[in-house]
């Protein structure tokens, strides 16, 4: 389709001399480009957005990544001119609008979790962990704790950035083992607690296996008594979202996703958004900037003072997503946000009550919160993989679950619903993994083995993608 000389656009002519570059930066060949009209290019893009999967086409049940639906109306409260085509070196009395939503997302945040401070300025739940655990370093710094507290405490339920954002922060990392039924174990906490160098425990509430831990009070007054901070990882937060506050569990901060919790679009790399809430006593450390008011009027607060932990990330954070958020905090309210996590819970439940008898539940016996773990019991000696079923899920028209993760369950297959699917969809769900259980205990391994064979892209080498990716435009190829 290349026809050298053809363009999709009308390209100005650069006159401007080109000595003051440096030679090496200057093109000596053709880019290499194909010449396509506008049309071509045009197509080619709408094909590609075609065999993507979304939320609009179908189920998106990815386990702990809370897949739900971005409400339109958010996205024309984002794309007002007061928000969208603002610059953030405006004048802050040119921008009241905008600060004021700011502000209004960060109380109605604070009031959410019962916390006394807040920080926008997290671009992704792994950048608001990582700010929280800064925010910690820096009490403890203040404190002169900083050089006797070396330690961040994780379970080996959490999320896998919770290790790496302690890392990052120049922490290092102990495990926290669990019990037999998914909780963390107290006496190793305690036992880890004990050698008097954690700064941190960081908790994923409720857990990467789907549930809630029982007894988060009563580690947090562990944490507090050794001396510690009880970080919380609310990426999970849609299922206890309007029915518990975090603070009067005794955890000290944690961050929340925007783009997960509150319905903003997240996948293909952002944009996301991870504030943190924080307790009164750590709100003195956290970043700036902050948004205050004064009578009527909201400025920024862009200096920070003596205690104060400084600047993690340009400007103030990713307002079209805090617009996002907060459109939809104000369109469901304290009773909606709560009929929100009750169903996203009752979705998990009754997908793991259809299916206990098909797949095999990972902690059998034992109600889940807003996702389901199975592991890969039901396919031993079958030649069939939890990936084999992965992959066969695309061909019925679904994006599969989370596979193989949380690491401690043995070919974990993690399935997560959110609230916005209906029992019809639910039920259809149901019924293809019956059928497809049903085709392994048949013995068509081959089937499996194959899958997918309608999707776009058959079977990839997924290690050699990742490690060997392609990720450059190679003319011919």
């Amino acid at each position: 389709m290349d026809r050298p000389g053809l363009t999709a656009l009308r390209q100005q002519q650069f006159t401007e001399t080109t000595e003051a570059l440096p030679r090496e930066t200057l093109r000596t060949k053709p880019i290499g480009l194909p010449g396509l009209s506008e049309p071509t290019v045009m197509r080619h893009y709408v094909k590609l957005s075609q065999k993507n999967f979304s939320l609009d086409t179908g189920m998106y049940p990815l386990g702990s990544c809370t897949m739900k639906f971005n409400p339109r109306i958010n996205e024309a409260m984002a794309h007002l001119p007061g928000f969208a085509e603002i610059h953030p070196l405006q004048p802050t009395s040119t921008v009241q609008g905008a600060l004021q939503a700011m502000h209004l997302l960060g109380e109605s945040l604070m009031k959410i979790t019962g916390m006394g401070g807040v920080c926008l300025s997290g671009g992704a739940g792994s950048h608001g962990e990582l700010i929280g655990l800064m925010t910690i370093h820096q009490a403890h710094i203040c404190n002169g704790q900083d050089e006797k507290r070396k330690v961040v405490l994780v379970p080996t339920s959490a999320h896998g950035t919770n290790p790496a954002s302690a890392a990052t922060c120049g922490y290092k990392i102990r495990n926290v083992e669990l019990n037999p039924d998914g909780t963390v174990n107290l006496d190793d906490l305690r036992a880890n607690l004990a050698k008097g160098d954690v700064a941190a425990f960081m908790l994923t509430n409720p857990s990467t296996v789907g549930m809630f831990e029982p007894h988060c009070a009563e580690m947090a007054q562990l944490v507090h008594e050794a001396g510690a901070y009880f970080y919380m990882d609310g990426a999970n937060f849609n299922a206890i979202m309007g029915r518990v506050k975090p603070r009067d569990l005794g955890v000290d901060v944690m961050h929340l996703n925007l783009h997960k919790s509150f319905s903003t679009p997240h996948g293909g790399g952002g944009p996301g958004s991870g504030p943190i809430v924080m307790s009164d006593e750590l709100a003195q450390y956290a970043p700036v900037p902050k948004v205050i008011r004064r009578g009527t009027s909201y400025n920024l607060v862009e200096e920070p003072d003596e205690k104060c932990l400084g600047r993690v990330k340009g400007f103030h954070g990713q307002i079209g997503v805090c617009v996002r958020g907060l459109a939809y905090i104000l369109a469901m309210g304290e009773e909606g946000l709560r009929n929100v996590s009750g169903d996203a819970v009752l979705n998990a439940n009754y997908i793991l009550a259809r299916l206990k008898n098909v797949l095999s539940p990972a902690y059998p016996g034992r109600l889940c919160m807003h996702e389901c773990l199975f592991s890969d019991e039901y396919l031993k000696d079958t030649g069939v993989t939890t990936l084999d079923m992965a992959k066969a899920l695309i061909d019925e028209g679904y994006h599969p679950p989370t596979m193989y993760f949380p690491l401690v369950v043995h070919g974990a297959l993690l399935v997560e619903p959110s609230e916005n699917e209906s029992r019809e969809t639910l039920d259809t769900f149901c019924d293809i993994m019956t059928k497809l259980v049903e085709r392994v205990k048949a013995g068509e391994v081959d089937y499996f083995k194959q899958a997918p064979v309608h999707a776009p892209i058959r079977r990839a080498d997924e290690t050699t993608a990742a490690v060997e990716p392609i990720l450059t435009y190679q003319q011919g190829k």
